[in-house]
């Protein structure tokens, strides 16, 4: 007889949800319905209250897949030309990882690409002094570049 405990098929799991709804806004599909819920939905710690040791590497994984579906969101809603969607949804993915690249690059890339110039440098600067602060380091020559031509950084 097997006496594990397991959950009826019937129950869904809040985190396998969201991992499909991750992996389905990094597809080539369509964008999701409601990109601002789907960005509400990323927006959310695995179980933040606990303090479970076996949590710290299921932390990590869910926040990468998040990270990684948010900038791939914001991309996509960017193409578009969604460009308030694709602006909060990249700060969605500031708020979990201020120090990754990626999801600033966007930030300054949806700046530029609605003419807000002023805006992307000034995006430019305060991630550049985010990194000296922290690290003792400077943003990448690609992100660097995006703002070269807009003026003198």
């Amino acid at each position: 007889m097997d006496r594990r405990l397991r959950l009826a098929p019937v129950v869904e799991v809040d985190l396998h949800r969201a991992r499909c709804s991750a992996q389905d806004a990094m597809g080539d599909g369509p964008p999701p319905d409601d990109p601002e819920a789907l960005a509400a939905t990323l927006a959310e710690e695995l179980l933040p209250q606990w303090p479970d040791e076996w949590l710290v590497l299921e932390r990590e994984r869910w926040d990468e897949v998040r990270l990684r579906a948010l900038e791939s969101l914001a991309q996509r809603l960017l193409q578009d030309g969604e460009y308030l969607a694709a602006l909060q949804t990249a700060l969605t993915a500031t708020e979990i990882d201020p120090i990754r690249e990626t999801a600033h690059r966007i930030l300054i890339e949806i700046h530029i690409a609605e003419g807000n110039t002023a805006c992307a440098v000034k995006r430019y600067k305060e991630y550049q002094r985010l990194l000296r602060r922290e690290l003792a380091v400077e943003p990448s020559p690609l992100m660097t570049r995006l703002v070269q031509d807009l003026t003198s950084v």
